[in-house]
Parts: C-alpha cells; sequence; structure tokens
C-alpha cells in the first residue's frame, strides 16, 4: 500500500535521526528493547486491526487490561491458583469481556463505538472495585517475571516470541483465510455481505472476542514486566493503539488495512519514544511528532503516488535535516557525568520547583543533568524511562518512586549494569538502590502533621486527610506515622476519611466538597501532597465553613493566599529546592565514588555538610510555613 511505502521511509527517517543523536540506540540490545517495549502495546494494536477493518472500534482493551491484571493477581494471591491457572483465569475474564462486546455490538446491534464507552467504563470501575484503588498484587515467582523481565541467551525478550506469534496469526488471519476475506467486505459494506450470504454477525463476533483476549494477554505480560498487577493497568493504551492501526493505513471507516502496516506504525512510534530518550530530548515531543507522522501519512492517502512519494522524501529530509542541526549544535565536549533525574509526574509544581535546585547543582557541577519522566503518575512510563537511561549508558540515576514494587525490578538491574541508583522524595525497595535522599523521615513528617492537626483542633475533634495517590508508598508512610502518633499522644482526635486527589488540584478540590458534607464534624482537612493544599483549601473557602482548616505538605507559593485568608492555618514541607540540589549532589559523588556505603557525612555545596545514617542522605526536619514567615519565601 502506498502509506505503507511512505511511513517505511519516515520510519528509515527515524532511526537515522537517532542513530545520530541517541547514544546507543544503533545497538542490538537496543533493537530488542523496542521490540520488548512494543509487545503489551502490540498485542492491542494487532488485535483493533481487523476490528477497525469492519468499520468498528473497541475502547474498552485498555481497561480490560486492568481488570485482568488484577483478576490475574487476585486468583493468584487471594485464592491460592497456581499461577498458570491464574493466567488462565485473566484469558477467561478477556474472553468473557470480548464476548459482552460482541454481543451487544454483533447481536443487538448496538454502534461499536457507545457499547465500548460503556464497557471502558464497566471494565476500569470493576478493576478498581476489586482493589479499592489502592491495594496491588505482587511478589509473584520469579519463573514468571521471567516472561516480563527475563532474556533468552542473554538479548531475546521471551514475550518477544509471543509478539512474532500475534503478528503471523492476525497476518494469516486477515490475508489467508476466508475469514479475512469476509472481513475486508462487511468493511466496505456490512448489509452487502449480509445479502451475498456472509455470517456477519459471527464474523463481527469473532473479531471483539479476540480483542478481549488479546487485552487479558497483554495484561499477563505486563504484570510479568512490572512485576505488579494494579487497576491502572493499560491506561490510555487504547489511544495509543488506535493511532499505531490508523498510522498504518488502516482506514476508519472501515474496508482497508494490513498487519503490516500496523506494525510499521506501532514501530515508528515506539522507535520515536526510545529515540527521544536515548537522545536526552523531551519526551512531550512524542505526542507532536507522533501527530505529524499521522497528518503525514493520512495526507499522503488523496496524494497521487509520485507526488506522495515527494512528499514522503521532503518530510524525511527536514526530519533528518532537523536532527543534524540539532547534533550539530550539541557540538563535540569532554564526556561529563550524566546523571538521569525523575520525579512522579513532571507537571507537579513541587517538581519543578525541585528541578531549580538540581539545576543549580548540575551547573555548579557541570554534570549533564537529564531530567525525564511521566506528565502524570504512571509506574509503567516510570520504568520505561529508566530502561531508556540503562540502554543509554548513563553514570547515575536518581528516580521519585511512584510504586514501591514497580519501579524496583528496572532499579535492580540498573545496579547489576554498573549504573549507581539513587532514590529522592519517595523511596524503592531497599536492594534497588544504594542511596535514599531522605527530605525529613517519615516519622517527622508524620508527627509534625499531626501536631499541627492537634494545635489547631485544641487537642480534640475529628479531621480528613486529602492523599495523593493511595498507593504512593512515602504518604502511606506519613499517615501510618500520623495515626501512631495520634493513639500515643492525641486519643481525643478522630480521623475520620481519608481520600485520593492523584495529585490533582480538582480532585482534591472535588473530594474536599464531599467530605465535607459527608462528614460535617471534621473541623481540620489534612491535604499531603502539593496541589492537594490549594484544592482542599479553595473547596473549604467556596463552601463558607469558617470553622473548618486545612493544614498539610504543598508549596509556599501555591498556598500564600489561602494561609493569609486564614483558611490554610500552615503548610508543612522541606525546602524543594534543597531537595533537588542535595539528590544531584548525591548522585554525583556516587557516580564519581566519592560517597560510599558506610560514609558519614557528604559535603554538598552551599548545603555543607549534610548527614549521611547508614543508606540515607538526611536533608533535615521539615518545616512549618505559616502566616508569620510564609512571605519569606519563593518556592
Amino acid at each position: 500500500m502506498k502509506q505503507e511505502r511512505v511511513l517505511a521511509v519516515l520510519l528509515l527517517a527515524e532511526i537515522v535521526i537517532f542513530g545520530f543523536l541517541g547514544q546507543n540506540f544503533l545497538t542490538r540490545g537496543n533493537a530488542f528493547e523496542i521490540v520488548r517495549l512494543s509487545v503489551e502495546l502490540g498485542l492491542l494494536a494487532l488485535s483493533l486491526t481487523p476490528v477497525i477493518i469492519t468499520g468498528g472500534i473497541d475502547l474498552s482493551v485498555g481497561s480490560m487490561m486492568g481488570l485482568a491484571a488484577v483478576l490475574f493477581g487476585k486468583l493468584w494471591r487471594d485464592f491460592g491458583w497456581p499461577i498458570e491457572l491464574a493466567a488462565l483465569g485473566a484469558l477467561a475474564a478477556g474472553l468473557a469481556g470480548g464476548g459482552v462486546n460482541a454481543l451487544l455490538i454483533a447481536r443487538w446491534n448496538i454502534p461499536p463505538l457507545i457499547v465500548t464507552l460503556g464497557s471502558y467504563s464497566l471494565f476500569r470501575g470493576l478493576a478498581e472495585g476489586i482493589t479499592g484503588g489502592a491495594d496491588n498484587f505482587n511478589g509473584f515467582p520469579g519463573r514468571f517475571l521471567y516472561l516480563g523481565q527475563g532474556y533468552i541467551a542473554g538479548i531475546i525478550p521471551p514475550q518477544t516470541l509471543i509478539l512474532v506469534a500475534a503478528i503471523v496469526g492476525y497476518d494469516l488471519l486477515l490475508r489467508r483465510s476466508v475469514i479475512g476475506r469476509a472481513l475486508y467486505a462487511i468493511g466496505f459494506s456490512s448489509e452487502g455481505a449480509r445479502y451475498a450470504g456472509l455470517p456477519v454477525k459471527q464474523r463481527i463476533s469473532l473479531v471483539y472476542i479476540l480483542c478481549g483476549l488479546a487485552s487479558a494477554l497483554a495484561a499477563i505480560i505486563y504484570v510479568a514486566h512490572l512485576g505488579q498487577a494494579k487497576s491502572d493497568a493499560g491506561t490510555g493504551y487504547e489511544l495509543s493503539a488506535i493511532t499505531a492501526v490508523v498510522l498504518g493505513g488502516t482506514s476508519i471507516f472501515g474496508g482497508r488495512g494490513t498487519i503490516l502496516g500496523t506494525v510499521l506504525g506501532l514501530a515508528a512510534i515506539i522507535v520515536l519514544q526510545n529515540g527521544l530518550r536515548l537522545a536526552a530530548l523531551p519526551a512531550e515531543l512524542t505526542g507532536i511528532l507522533t501527530g505529524g507522522l499521522l497528518l503525514v501519512t493520512l495526507a499522503v492517502g488523496n496524494l497521487t503516488l509520485r507526488r506522495s512519494r515527494v512528499l514522503a522524501v521532503a518530510f524525511a529530509l527536514l526530519v533528518i535535516g532537523a536532527g543534524g542541526w540539532l547534533l550539530a549544535g550539541r557540538g563535540v565536549e569532554v564526556h561529563r557525568i550524566s546523571v538521569g533525574m525523575m520525579p512522579k509526574a513532571k507537571g507537579d509544581p513541587y517538581f519543578v520547583s525541585c528541578l531549580k535546585g538540581a539545576q543549580e547543582a548540575a551547573k555548579q557541577l557541570n554534570v549533564n543533568l537529564i531530567w525525564d519522566g511521566p506528565t502524570e503518575l504512571d509506574a509503567a512510563k516510570q520504568n520505561e524511562v529508566v530502561e531508556g537511561w540503562i540502554t543509554r549508558g548513563v553514570d547515575a540515576i536518581a528516580v521519585s518512586v511512584q510504586n514501591q514494587e514497580a519501579i524496583s525490578t528496572v532499579l535492580r538491574k540498573a545496579r547489576s549494569k554498573g549504573i549507581p541508583v539513587i532514590t529522592w522524595d519517595a523511596d524503592s525497595r531497599p536492594d534497588a538502590r544504594d542511596f535514599f535522599i531522605n527530605q525529613g523521615t517519615a516519622q517527622d513528617i508524620g508527627y509534625v502533621l499531626a501536631d499541627e492537626t492537634a494545635r489547631i483542633l485544641g487537642g480534640s475533634g475529628e479531621f480528613a486527610i486529602v492523599t495523593g495517590a493511595l498507593s504512593a508508598a512515602n504518604q502511606n508512610q506519613w499517615i501510618a506515622f500520623i495515626k501512631q502518633r495520634i493513639a500515643e499522644q492525641y486519643p481525643k482526635l478522630k480521623l475520620v476519611t481519608i481520600r485520593p486527589s492523584d495529585d490533582d488540584r480538582d480532585r482534591a478540590f472535588a473530594e474536599t466538597q464531599t467530605l465535607l458534607k459527608v462528614y460535617p464534624n471534621a473541623k481540620v482537612v489534612v491535604a499531603i501532597a502539593a496541589p492537594a493544599v490549594p484544592g482542599a483549601a479553595e473547596a473549604v473557602k467556596q463552601s463558607g465553613r469558617s470553622d473548618v482548616k486545612v493544614t498539610g505538605l504543598s508549596l509556599p507559593n501555591m498556598c500564600k493566599p489561602y494561609v493569609h485568608a486564614g483558611v490554610a492555618e500552615s503548610i508543612v514541607l522541606w525546602k524543594t529546592a534543597d531537595l533537588g540540589y542535595l539528590t544531584v549532589y548525591a548522585a554525583n559523588a556516587l557516580a564519581k565514588r566519592t560517597l560510599k556505603s558506610g560514609d558519614t557525612m557528604l559535603q554538598a555545596g552551599r548545603l555543607g555538610t549534610i548527614k549521611v545514617n547508614g543508606d540515607q542522605v538526611l536533608l533535615g526536619k521539615p518545616f512549618i510555613f505559616n502566616k508569620a514567615n510564609i512571605d519569606g519565601f519563593d518556592f
């Protein structure tokens, strides 16, 4: 197909560009890493190809991944099923989910968009209901984790064989079978296919059932890769998979498409993501460039062959020229220590303020700071970034951990490759890193928050907590010490509820509005995520409840209006720029081997001598910001 040829040219242009810009991009190991990163998304894209060829759509594949993942975990951990039987149970759930879609679409003639939009919410809701949005399943046996984390002959990821089998199977289905020809006919005209005597309902049912099965298989591989089953598995995967299919030339109106095109579309997306990481370019460019690729490949569908070739070559030359310009702009420089530093979410104001201190330290030390990570809370994306840094060969890795179990395996892999690892802000498993940059011990933070709450309430009364993510390890530790302090020192205080904000101000606002109505006697809201404090404070302000006060962990600049208005009584935090600064200093020292196990002190620039306690580098005690001192801080 014309679009496939154009996409192949653009894919080649990507490879040329990142071959120059990306460190270790043109290596055998990275080639297999690209394949490994493609498997879960690839299975979804392959299964969606025949669905879209029939003129349908399935928006529920990502949600089905989440449901199958937690069912798999629950069957294994809570019901005691052998791991193989639990996997079969998850696959059966995928078949059942696909069957529900098939029944409603093929038998009851309900539009696929409406059906799968409903099952999208249904499957995700069931996954969250099973786990309560917080319970994660981990501790899977090594023989199972080998599927997602191991390597055959030290180089080939085992799941590669599954992806190759799926590609061959779907290609044979579409190109070499009577069923495949029927699917194309249905896509051109379902009524015409029906009048021609084709079993339209059966064929449409088949592709949706296979889609559910592929989603469950992708979920099992996802769990093996991440080492954890959780309800948000597969979030956003449906849109990426559809993009890969459409990018590969499959018509959204049905009747046209190939597996080869889908594979090329998938490769273009994954190579782009991988190449940007290895080139240390902003990950946000992925969306921009993927959109550009999609528009170009779709545009050539309306051009003559000659014109489409000219456009493709021109676009490829433009990309290559841009890459050459970037390469030339970098020049040749003496090797510097490179530190890959990752926040939980790049756009979070808390981490933006940490970045300022990290950049200050990087400039002082002449360190090449690579700041990258997910744009929202996503443990799987954190894993992908670390994998890219391992391939790139950075000198040290520093991660603010979103999920302990999910990140620890890949951090252990980094250490096994000789790359020292530091965690900061939130910790991994101790054996997955060398040091933890502790901005304040969990006990110190929890106790200060409990003390502030008791002070505001006068020693007795009800309060509520608005946390970040229910699965956030550091925030759960703080909550545990809040409870401990209350039990020991303030028996007349009562914690009535804990609600998640997902580190989102609007979610914190909505949750606080609800808890003010459900728990009218709660007089203090303790918000322990940077965006949650202003979100909770705004909800209290709009409610007109002058008897309710807010405290918690946040940034001074985000909370100053509410502190001066008397809505937020105080906020507790450390100096975030100092945290970023100390992290880079420690990572640099670790990379140079001037910080090692057994050390008790670290010289950290303007911070002076910092105490090292075992495997923790201690920034210091948390600080209380209030109306009297908050104007003296600008971060």
